[in-house]
């Protein structure tokens, strides 16, 4: 969602003109802003200014936390010539934001972050882009800085991915490690975990999610898996109101797909068949097929802990 806040007429103008050109735009003018400041800044995704820099500095300063969770913010002047990204260039999406709010109201765009300055992608918009999970922003923060300075970094990577930063060395001292597995045989300066890891999970009626929680977490540490590169959760449709399964998503901000007997059936015969699920569901397994349903590529097969069964696949 998108709030755009304005202050005059000419302001409103350009306001109109933004809620024309995006989806999901909320207006708030000079009358009814301060009253819903605090769930603009919670709640939305995007906030543009028609205002002075400094109003929105002003305005927003008791709200900021940091670059990982505030809003994009971007200030347009209520001329419309000049489109700035204020907040959250990168990992909030400010920058891009910024360029195509530019392009529809015909304003020049302003982005004065150092890496697009110096015209390299910074590390923390490729771990937005790519959808990675962060294992320590400082550490982060800090390659980044080394980057900003033109030192050489080497990155080593289980997936591919196009990096456009120059300095980039195999002989260099600083590493930066994108990996889906928990241990590596690398003293990395930077850990990026890529979720791409989906789980077929089947399990007995009732099961908690603390049980579920072990078995994910046995599974994982057996295999070196990371848990922070799970990327969704597949079972059987059946389980659509199994509590522990469910709670356990909420828990982890995980995605859930629920397969129907039909689609299971469709690529069962490459598993194992087991007679009791059969019996008791109606398809020969559970957890193999799901993981196959979402990633094709087979890395841990069924494993069974205390009446839950995981299986895992992997993406690219």
């Amino acid at each position: 969602m998108i709030a755009a806040i304005y202050f005059t007429d000419q302001g409103k103008l350009i306001a109109d003109k933004i809620k024309d050109s995006f989806d999901d735009v909320f207006l708030f003018s000079k009358h009814n802003y301060k009253t819903n400041l605090e769930n603009i800044f919670n709640e939305f995704d995007k906030i543009i200014f028609i205002s002075a820099t400094g109003i929105a500095v002003r305005t927003l300063a008791p709200f900021i936390k940091d670059k990982w969770s505030d809003p994009a913010v971007v200030v347009v002047d209520d001329l419309g010539r000049y489109c700035i990204s204020l907040l959250s260039g990168h990992y909030g999406g400010a920058n891009e934001f910024c360029n195509e709010v530019a392009k529809k109201i015909n304003a020049m765009p302003i982005i004065t972050t150092a890496s697009d300055s110096r015209g390299f992608v910074a590390l923390d918009l490729i771990a937005k882009r790519y959808n990675f999970y962060i294992e320590d922003a400082q550490k982060l923060k800090e390659v980044t800085a080394s980057m900003l300075r033109g030192e050489y970094i080497d990155i080593i990577s289980d997936v591919e991915l196009n990096i456009d930063y120059p300095y980039i060395s195999k002989d260099a001292t600083k590493k930066v490690v994108i990996t889906y597995r928990e241990k590596t045989d690398y003293d990395s300066d930077c850990i990026l975990r890529p979720r791409i890891l989906n789980v077929g999970i089947g399990c007995r009626r009732g099961v908690s999610k603390e049980k579920i929680i072990n078995a994910i977490e046995f599974v994982f540490k057996k295999n070196n898996l990371s848990i922070k590169s799970i990327k969704q959760i597949g079972t059987v449709e059946v389980k659509r109101d199994e509590i522990g399964l469910l709670e356990f998503c909420d828990e982890m901000k995980l995605p859930v797909m629920f397969f129907t007997l039909g689609e299971i059936k469709s690529v069962q015969e490459y598993f194992e068949k087991s007679s009791f699920v059969e019996n008791n569901i109606g398809v020969t397994s559970v957890a193999e097929p799901c993981a196959y349903l979402m990633g094709n590529e087979i890395i841990v097969k069924k494993t069974a802990f205390d009446g839950v069964t995981i299986a895992v696949s992997k993406e690219g």
